[in-house]
């Protein structure tokens, strides 16, 4: 798996290649059946697969100041697309230029002389170009003018509709874990390096690994049974605390992951915590033997429903 940037030059070996294009912040169910068919149809023609995505985002792009909502880093998302069985990941760094550009001016110098690609795959719904003017009926009319196949994936739907990034990250934003696990076939998760804290934890019994939340949409705020990954491929149970820790001042928004039967120093070192389920909101206890007594409860509580994941 190789990470390629539309603004250098495309390596021989990739050109030609089906290309499977949208944002996939997620990569739910939708977007696998995107990069799904676009792999089949690489394979079937013996052509690269390559997965294509933004960064940044488009709306962080036209709205600077809008609330974190990312679901996927980009390593993450490079880890998704080759296990799906992608031989690269193109990232488009969204910038003033991509913006400012037309459907056909996008899809004649971007796609077909920048990167000369043999096929398209996207959703239905798929829009580009200045505006959002492009669609995939758009698209599939002026492939066929420069010689590029194009198919477009029907979306993915279940009881409630559509499958989106939205239902996830409103479904995130309300503390259900589950719908999120659903939607994606994977609990969301956030990656990020171990911080120094205060240490508070360590002195009541609880020492926690504290992560910045970066660029990811913030979950609903409170106390969740988690899974966290370490670097050398372990993978740890515990509970987490993800808000602005009211108990103590000042606010300080972290997730804050304290793993069960577990006593390394993670400091420096990257990990990654899934969320599983939501427990209970975040609380501002009077003192701390209240706080320990309730960390108590909570851990036992997440020990018991991540009981049922394999060993």
């Amino acid at each position: 798996m190789i990470r390629l940037d539309h603004r250098d030059t495309v390596p021989n070996a990739v050109r030609g290649a089906i290309l499977a294009l949208g944002n996939f912040d997620g990569f739910h169910q939708g977007h696998q059946a995107v990069v799904g068919e676009a792999i089949r149809w690489a394979h079937a023609e013996g052509r690269p697969a390559v997965v294509a995505t933004f960064d940044p985002h488009p709306k962080r792009f036209f709205r600077p100041d809008a609330e974190p909502f990312r679901l996927t880093t980009l390593d993450q998302r490079e880890e998704l697309f080759a296990a799906a069985g992608a031989d690269a990941m193109l990232v488009f760094s969204f910038d003033a230029s991509i913006a400012s550009m037309t459907a056909d001016r996008w899809m004649r110098e971007m796609i077909h002389d920048q990167l000369g690609v043999a096929g398209i795959c996207t959703g239905e719904n798929f829009v580009f170009g200045k505006d959002r003017t492009g669609t995939a009926a758009s698209l599939h009319h002026l492939g066929k003018a420069l010689g590029i196949q194009t198919r477009a994936a029907p979306g993915v739907s279940d009881e409630e509709g559509p499958i989106s990034s939205s239902r996830i990250r409103a479904a995130l934003a309300a503390g259900d874990c589950e719908t999120a696990t659903r939607l994606m076939t994977r609990p969301f998760a956030i990656r990020g390096t171990v911080q120094h804290g205060d240490k508070v934890g360590r002195t009541i019994g609880y020492p926690t690994a504290n992560l910045d939340l970066g660029t990811y949409l913030r979950p609903r705020y409170g106390i969740y049974a988690v899974t966290g990954r370490l670097p050398d491929g372990r993978t740890l149970q515990g509970a987490a605390n993800i808000g602005v820790r009211p108990t103590f001042q000042p606010p300080k928004e972290l997730l804050e992951p304290h793993f069960f039967d577990f006593s390394g120093d993670l400091y420096g070192q990257e990990i990654e915590v899934a969320f599983h389920h939501f427990l209970r909101p975040e609380a501002k206890f009077d003192n701390l033997d209240a706080l320990m007594a309730q960390m108590d409860q909570d851990c036992r509580e997440a020990r018991r429903l991540l009981a049922v994941l394999p060993a």
